[in-house]
């Protein structure tokens, strides 16, 4: 198993260490609520070093992503990033990412821990225009710094203003390291993700120096259960669980990222037939009154009948209320549908509700 460079951080501050996506991760801390509330009300850190990063250079490296991707990546311009999907032939989704454009002839693909090799055989498969491709996942480290209080926190110690608008970077010092500030994260909250080499020395400086910077506002580590839970109030999707190859991104409700206007992307012609045919499921936000612990795999009913299936769920720290994702038959895809949660055999009374749970 991998370990990243803050390993010994969170061995020292007595994480709960689990297995994921070949790397040892720190699961939790202290609390999964605390750490949850931490993000929601001040500010929390995640060690997010497990992510992918594709470096593609070249002449045609818009021409690659154009086809590779599908959402239209020909309205970025350097300092801008986007979040985007490749999919299979059949519309299947290979992985969800964001695409950061460094200059006209420089991308940087973030990708999923879990599909890093998967992704990277992907691209170069599909690799049909010369472009250089190198993967340096293992080179990176990567902080996700969210929260209200996240810009304070990061302003005491970064060598520019960070006066960026959601889906911007810059490439700054932070700590006295160099590294790529991007206003991007996976909890709704503001925040930013900090990109950088460095040995262990180097992320243990960062890391350190963050903390010191974020102690007024009660700062604190965050594991990947709250960061879970933190993406779902949101009702973000996480591949493997909302998303993965058995599903299209328009019934995944990504149809804002698809293009279909878009020149010859890997996956047009099958998405056009899936639009043109109509969705025969939808992935839909569910929400209930009673007490209960949604979990994917759980089945959807109807009158008895099952009519979907929960891909995740937890219940909400902030609404004190069991939330979930599921697919379910379009006819019951509308917002206040009355479906039920079947669990241990027991039908719990549940509604299709609007995003985000947690409005902001």
């Amino acid at each position: 198993m991998k370990k990243t460079a803050f390993y010994n951080i969170h061995e020292k501050l007595g994480a709960k260490i689990v297995e994921f996506a070949g790397y040892l991760m720190p699961i939790q801390y202290s609390s999964i609520i605390a750490e949850h509330k931490a993000v929601r009300n001040s500010v929390g850190v995640f060690d997010v070093s497990h992510m992918g990063e594709v470096f593609v250079s070249g002449e045609k490296a818009l021409d690659f992503i154009q086809h590779i991707t599908v959402n239209d990546a020909s309205v970025l311009f350097p300092g801008g990033v986007q979040y985007s999907a490749m999919c299979y032939p059949d519309g299947g989704i290979v992985d969800d990412l964001l695409v950061y454009k460094l200059t006209d002839d420089k991308f940087m693909l973030v990708i999923n821990a879990s599909n890093i090799e998967k992704d990277f055989n992907w691209m170069k498969e599909n690799n049909k225009f010369g472009v250089e491709l190198k993967n340096f996942s293992d080179d990176y480290s990567l902080l996700a710094v969210q929260g209200p209080n996240s810009k304070a926190v990061i302003q005491k110690i970064s060598d520019k203003n960070l006066e960026l608008e959601y889906y911007h970077f810059m490439q700054t010092k932070v700590a006295g390291i160099d590294m790529i500030v991007s206003r991007t994260g996976y909890t709704g909250e503001l925040g930013y993700e900090l990109y950088f080499n460095g040995d262990e020395k180097n992320a243990e400086n960062v890391w350190n120096k963050l903390f010191e910077a974020g102690k007024e506002y009660g700062i604190l580590p965050v594991g990947l259960a709250a960061r879970d839970s933190l993406r779902l109030e949101m009702g973000f999707c996480l591949y493997g669980n909302d998303i993965d190859q058995t599903t299209n991104p328009l019934e995944a409700g990504l149809g804002w990222i698809t293009k279909l206007k878009k020149q010859n992307f890997i996956a047009k012609d099958a998405l056009m037939k899936v639009k043109n045919d109509g969705l025969k499921r939808k992935l839909v936000p569910l929400i209930t009154e009673e007490k209960a612990f949604p979990r994917k795999g759980y089945e959807i009913t109807s009158a008895g009948k099952k009519v979907g299936t929960l891909t995740s769920g937890t219940v909400s720290p902030i609404l004190d209320k069991a939330i979930a994702l599921g697919y379910v038959e379009t006819q019951f895809s509308a917002e206040n549908t009355e479906l039920n949660f079947l669990i241990r055999g027991k039908e719990i009374p549940a509604k299709v509700t609007k995003l985000p749970f947690v409005k902001k």
